[in-house]
């Protein structure tokens, strides 16, 4: 333990402080952002995995979800699968169907599973009631946690549906099933008389496993539970870790960027440090062998000069966690959000851990410099004092003579191989501050272009509605570990489905109208519904287009858009819950009709959970489109388009919106602040690293300033001998670090794709181009000079004689 006070070492320590002004601040902001990053990283790595895992936990969650078939296979059958080998507990079986409730201001909620059970209770799901109580007899449902708000609280009325025979519901309690197993639950007689012809009763167990940690091991289970019953009485499964996916991947995708900038920040830091405290032990020999020489043992003067960095580290350590704590409140709430009533907050021992490591990595770093000068004999170190070696570096100086360069100039560019270790320091810290600006700018053109490649139809200049009804938004979801959707009901193109309006306008006056409307420059129809696939348990999400549907179609990542009837477009996750890839077919049925699709394209789409379809409209024949996405001719006001539109088709129904453009989504917006800060601090780090070096080279070399003053050098001379010392390391910084950012751009992007459940399209990945990345190249000599630039003028600004009396 190093300890410090009012005796001699604390003097010396303070005195070392004081005086390296430079060095100090470096140290303390290189530190600072290191830690700012690592609290970041840490504390969303612990949001996206711990929540979910003790909720699960604590409800002894399924980790397979199960529908079957009563037709097929009977109550006393289901009971004994609880005793197939593997099975570690099981509960059910319970009645469930699907039902398309309205809520009191008319407005749909999408299909919704309903579950009876005669209480929260079980040994498999025990769900946690959040409010209310348990539904004791008809017309009574408990609701999932996730879908209380303004909206929908209790004592809220729903209607099973917009039927005549559609049954009264009233909202009595709010519970929390922390593996989706359900959206509402009901007794069980009550799930009995609400399932309808457009919905079928099936039979719902619940398991646990002993092995259900990985893809490959739930799919062996579910084989086993397959061959306990009877063929084809298993309809369907949902999978634990599609729910904990599900719950986790909206922050997940940030720890990868995160973890890159924390890396570069800690790397740079230990480099800083080292080369701070190595060039305080360089160009402090002759104080060293001083102290030494009225009695300071070895260990003393390593303890000092450690001290001297640990100091200002702890600083910049505290100041680093503070910032930490702050940068991560936005992600940490929108994660939050995830979890539905779970509080997230930075854990504290990731406040105390992380600065632990950081003074753990300041003291190694410092303490490598700092034997060193323990090391150093008495007599050697003031023989020495602070002039480098004489015939250091005199080959690069002959051969920068040699270039027709001015003389200063070519001084200047000789000067850093005196110095080799610390030239190379600066080079490395010009190159990590490179790597970060490039990959920043990478990063942050790649999340510009996910923005755009989200709701592609929202890019349509005008949408023409063929028909209003109040088609709330309402909840949507698959379990209710997903985000929190409340919003009330909204008036908004029908969406053509099961339990929804039909449009009031005939789709073909529509086409019609908007062919011969001047100024139209291309459309395309466009209906969405529910729909259910092969091989999906429960429904998905279908959006059909009619014509051209190329301006909305989304970024493909493999394959191609649909051109025609029969096919399918679907996203990453929908291939890899169905085990399905491009050539293969599903059947997907929408509005009772049932067709054979083959999928010719993988989308960049992580709506609905990543299971949205988007198939051509006119494969099924009962299908009707009820909104159109319309492209103006360039110079045409789409307002003014809008206006004249809707003159005529208003008197037969329709409507016509002019698009406003999106403002982006607020994650990425966060995501984009969160590169460009660290992104500053880490090349602000660089440029201080190549200002300490710098300062340290010019104290040194101050008397031969002042020779090459007295022999006429000008003050402008001077400034450029001293930027040219660094313009061969900001060059070379330039050169490794923009490859480095490229790198490192290609290898996290990917990962943050597969953390969020999706391939990424070429326009998300391939955003560079040589232009820029020449420009990029620049930024390390533009670092470079930023860094020496104050030192140069302080050299200008020497007077002669106090220089050549400096020694």
């Amino acid at each position: 333990m190093i300890r410090l006070g009012s005796g001699p070492l604390g003097r010396v320590v303070r005195s070392g402080v004081g005086r390296r002004r430079v060095q100090t601040l470096v140290i303390a902001v290189a530190t600072m952002m290191a830690v700012a990053s690592a609290v970041v990283a840490g504390s969303l790595i612990i949001a996206t995995n711990a929540p979910f895992d003790r909720a699960f936990d604590q409800q002894h969650g399924a980790h397979l979800t199960a529908d079957f078939d009563p037709g097929r296979v009977n109550a006393a059958q289901l009971r004994t699968t609880g005793r197939v080998h593997g099975v570690t507990a099981s509960a059910g079986p319970f009645p469930a169907t699907t039902i398309s409730p309205v809520d009191g201001h008319g407005g749909h909620l999408r299909a919704l599973t309903l579950v009876g059970r005669s209480g929260p209770k079980s040994d498999v799901d025990a769900l946690e009631l959040k409010s209310g109580r348990w539904a004791r007899k008809p017309g009574e449902i408990v609701l999932s946690a996730s879908f209380a708000g303004e909206f929908l609280k209790l004592g809220s009325t729903l209607t099973s549906s917009e039927d005549a025979k559609g049954q009264s519901l009233t909202v009595v309690g709010f519970a929390l099933s922390a593996g989706g197993s359900a959206d509402l639950w009901a007794t069980p007689s009550q799930v009995t008389s609400l399932t309808t012809g457009d919905s079928r009763l099936t039979t719902q167990m619940l398991y646990r496993f002993d092995s259900a940690a990985t893809k490959s091991q739930i799919t062996g289970d579910r084989k086993k539970l397959a061959a306990a019953v009877p063929s084809d009485a298993l309809v369907g499964t949902q999978s634990w870790l599609d729910t904990k996916r599900a719950a986790d991947q909206g922050a997940a995708a940030t720890i990868p960027f995160l973890i890159a900038f924390g890396v570069l920040g800690i790397v740079m830091s230990v480099i800083i440090v080292g080369s701070v405290i190595s060039g305080a032990v360089g160009t402090g020999l002759r104080r060293i062998g001083i102290l030494k020489a009225i009695g300071f043992t070895p260990q003393e003067v390593v303890r000092a000069y450690v001290a001297q960095a640990l100091i200002p580290a702890g600083a910049g350590i505290a100041l680093g966690v503070v910032l930490g704590n702050l940068l991560a409140v936005p992600l940490l709430e929108d994660t939050e959000s995830v979890y539905g009533t779970v509080s997230l907050s930075v854990a504290w021992w990731v406040d105390v851990v992380v600065p632990a490591a950081a003074l753990l990595v300041v003291a190694i770093a410092a303490l490598v410099p700092a034997l060193r000068a323990g090391r150093l004999r008495t007599v050697d170190a003031i023989a020495v004092g602070r002039a480098p070696r004489t015939a250091r570096g005199q080959w690069a100086h002959r051969a920068a003579g040699r270039l027709p360069l001015p003389r200063p100039v070519t001084y200047g560019l000789a000067s850093p191989f005196a110095h080799p270790v610390r030239s190379i320091a600066m080079v490395l810290a010009v190159t990590f501050g490179t790597a970060a600006a490039t990959f920043a700018v990478g990063l942050t053109q790649s999340l510009n272009a996910v923005a755009g490649a989200q709701d592609p139809e929202e890019r349509a200049d005008v949408s023409v509605i063929s028909g209003m009804t109040s088609s709330g938004t309402g909840p949507r979801q698959t379990g209710p570990n997903q985000e929190q959707s409340s919003a009330g009901p909204e008036r908004k193109p029908a969406a053509a489905g099961p339990g929804q309006k039909q449009p009031t306008a005939d789709p073909k006056r529509l086409r019609a109208a908007i062919a011969a409307q001047p100024g139209t420059a291309s459309y395309y129809g466009m209906a969405q519904g529910d729909a259910t696939v092969s091989g999906v348990s429960g429904t998905v999400r279908a959006s059909l287009y009619q014509g051209d549907s190329r301006p909305g179609s989304y970024e493909m990542i493999a394959g191609h858009w649909i051109t025609g009837r029969g096919q399918i477009v679907v996203p990453t996750h929908f291939l890899e819950t169905t085990g399905t890839r491009i050539g293969d077919s599903v059947s997907v049925t929408f509005e009772k009709e049932t067709e054979r699709l083959r999928i010719v394209g993988e989308a960049f789409d992580t709506s609905d959970d990543g299971m949205r379809i988007h198939a051509d409209l006119d494969t099924f024949t009962t299908a009707q489109p009820v909104v159109f996405h319309i492209e103006v001719e360039p110079g045409v006001s789409p307002s003014t388009y809008a206006r004249k539109l809707n003159e005529v088709v208003e008197p037969f129904g329709g409507q016509v919106l002019a698009n406003a453009t999106s403002q982006g989504e607020s994650t990425i917006l966060v995501l984009e602040a969160m590169a460009a800060l660290l992104t500053l601090m880490l090349v602000s780090v660089a440029a201080l690293g190549v200002l300490n070096s710098v300062v340290l080279d010019t104290r040194e070399r101050v008397h031969d300033l002042g020779v090459c003053k007295a022999l006429g050098m000008s003050p402008r001379q001077t400034v450029g001998l001293v930027l040219a010392s660094v313009t061969v390391v900001g060059v070379l910084g330039g050169l490794i670090g923009v490859p480095a950012g490229f790198a490192l751009h290609g290898y996290v992007l990917p990962v943050m794709g597969e953390a969020a459940g999706t391939g990424l399209p070429p326009s998300v990945l391939d955003v560079y181009g040589t232009a820029q990345l020449l420009l990029l190249g620049l930024a390390g000599l533009l670092v470079a000079l930023l860094g020496a630039l104050a030192p140069a003028g302080w050299a200008s600004k020497i007077r002669t004689a106090t220089a050549l009396r400096t020694e």
